[in-house]
C-alpha cells in the first residue's frame, strides 16, 4: 500500500487494525451471515392437528376456489383487475398452501395427556404419507405446547412424539421447523436447543432440527434490564432459528389492548415488529407478521369486509417488509394470493427499470446506490419465488438472469430453506 503520509507505513498499520479487528470480523460473519438461501413462504397455514389430514391442502384449495367462484364478482370488484383475478385461482390450483403448521397449541387447546398423544401420532401419520405422495406443501412443521412452567413437559412430549413418528417413515422433509410458542425468556430457546440435540442423538436424524420463535409476549422484545431479548435469542438458536413469527392476539392482550382493537396494525404490534426486524436483520432468520381473525365466511356482505380488510392488512406488511403472514382459513387464500401478486405486479417493472439503469450505468434521475440494487433485485427474487412474475419477463427487462440477480441481492447459492 502505497504511504501516503510521510514517516507512516499503511501497510503496517493496516496489519495492526486487521489484529485489532480479528475478533469482531469473525463474531459479524457467525452472528450476520446473511440471507437465508432458498425461497421465502408468503404464509403459514395453521391447522389444528385433530384436523389435518393428507388431503388437506388440496381440500384448501378447493375451497378457496370454491369461494372465488360463489364471491366471483364480489372479488372482481375488490381487485378490479381479471388478469390478477385469473393468476390468483391458477396458484390455488397449483399450489394453496406454501407452508403448513400443524397446531397443537392454542388453535388446538388444552386436551388430555391420552387425546393429544394419539392426534399427534395420527397427524405425524397423515404429514408423512403427504410427503410420500407428493401433495405435502414445501415447508412443514408442528407448533407445540410452551417450555413455560405448566406446559413444559406437555409441549416436550408432543415435539418428542411427533418428530419420533415422522421420522420412522424417512429423513425429515427439508422445509420441516417446529414452531416455539410464548417465548418468554433466553433460556427457553436455549432449552429448545438442548432438547433439539437430544432428539437427534437419540433418533439418529442426521440432520439439524430448525425452529421458529414466536413473538408473542412482551418479554421477548423487551427483557427486565430494558434490552431487547428477541436479539438475544436469535443468537442463542446455534444457527437453528428460521424464523420469528409476531403473535397478534396474544401479544396485544399481554400489553392490556381491548379485545375490539387487537390488530396486526395496532401501535404495540408496529414497536414489536419493527424489533424484531432490526433484530432479524442481516442473520438470516426470516420474519412473518400475525394473523387476522376476521374470516371471510358469512353473508356477501361479510366476506367482501373481511376480504377487503385482509387485502389491505397483506399489502401494509409487505409495505413494512414483513413478505409472511399467517393464514387460519381457507377463504382467506384468495386475498393472500392477490395481495401479494398485485404487491409484485404494480412493482415489478419501475424495480427491473431502475436494475437495468444500476447495472448498464446509465444516467437517470435517480442515483441508486448498491444498497438500493440489492432491494430492487430482492423484490423481483421474491416475485418471482412466489409466482407473481416469470423468469422470462423479468430476464427481458433487466437483462439478468436468476443468478446475477441472486447475487446482486447477496443472496446465498440456493441450497434449502
Amino acid at each position: 500500500m502505497e504511504s501516503l503520509v510521510p514517516g507512516l507505513d499503511l501497510d503496517e498499520l493496516a496489519a495492526e487494525l486487521d489484529e485489532r479487528l480479528r475478533a469482531a470480523d469473525a463474531d459479524l460473519a457467525r452472528h450476520y451471515p446473511g440471507a437465508r438461501p432458498g425461497r421465502q413462504p408468503v404464509h403459514t397455514v395453521y391447522v389444528p392437528a385433530d384436523r389435518f389430514h393428507e388431503g388437506l391442502v388440496e381440500e384448501y384449495g378447493t375451497t378457496a376456489l370454491r369461494a372465488t367462484e360463489e364471491h366471483e364478482a364480489t372479488l372482481r370488484g375488490l381487485l378490479g383487475d381479471d388478469d390478477l383475478l385469473a393468476r390468483v385461482q391458477a396458484k390455488l390450483a397449483a399450489e394453496p398452501v406454501e407452508d403448513l403448521r400443524i397446531d397443537l397449541e392454542d388453535g388446538y387447546g388444552n386436551r388430555p395427556d391420552d387425546e393429544e398423544d394419539r392426534d399427534v401420532v395420527r397427524a405425524a401419520g397423515e404429514l408423512r404419507a403427504a410427503i410420500a405422495n407428493g401433495t405435502a406443501p414445501a415447508g412443514t412443521g408442528i407448533r407445540f405446547k410452551s417450555f413455560e412452567a405448566p406446559t413444559r413437559r406437555r409441549g416436550l412430549r408432543t415435539l418428542a412424539l411427533f418428530v419420533e413418528r415422522l421420522a420412522q417413515g424417512g429423513p425429515l422433509p427439508p422445509g420441516f421447523v417446529v414452531t416455539l410458542p410464548k417465548v418468554t425468556a433466553v433460556e427457553q430457546v436455549e432449552a429448545l436447543v438442548h432438547a433439539a440435540e437430544r432428539l437427534e442423538a437419540a433418533l439418529d436424524l442426521g440432520a439439524l432440527l430448525r425452529f421458529e420463535i414466536q413473538v408473542e409476549t412482551p418479554q421477548s422484545i423487551l427483557g427486565p434490564d430494558g434490552t431487547a431479548l428477541v436479539a438475544r435469542m436469535v443468537h442463542a438458536s446455534g444457527g437453528r432459528c428460521t424464523g420469528l413469527h409476531y403473535g397478534t392476539y396474544d401479544y396485544s392482550a399481554y400489553c392490556g389492548i381491548a379485545a375490539a382493537q387487537q390488530s396486526l396494525e395496532h401501535p404495540v404490534a408496529d414497536h414489536a415488529k419493527a424489533v424484531m426486524q432490526a433484530a432479524a436483520a442481516g442473520t438470516g432468520v426470516r420474519l412473518s407478521d400475525g394473523s387476522t381473525n376476521v374470516l371471510p365466511v358469512g353473508s356477501h356482505d361479510e366476506v367482501r369486509a373481511a376480504w377487503a380488510n385482509h387485502l389491505r392488512l397483506v399489502r401494509r406488511s409487505l409495505e413494512r417488509g414483513y413478505y409472511q403472514g399467517w393464514d387460519l382459513h381457507p377463504a382467506q387464500l384468495p386475498t393472500r394470493f392477490a395481495a401479494t401478486f398485485a404487491f409484485y405486479r404494480e412493482g415489478w417493472t419501475t424495480a427491473a427499470a431502475r436494475l437495468r439503469t444500476y447495472v448498464e450505468r446509465r444516467e437517470s434521475g435517480v442515483l441508486d446506490e448498491p444498497a438500493t440494487a440489492r432491494a430492487l433485485a430482492d423484490f423481483l427474487l421474491r416475485g418471482l419465488d412466489c409466482g407473481a412474475l416469470t423468469a422470462q419477463e423479468v430476464e427481458d427487462a433487466t437483462g439478468l438472469d436468476t443468478r446475477a440477480l441472486g447475487t446482486l441481492a447477496h443472496r446465498a447459492a440456493e441450497a434449502g430453506g
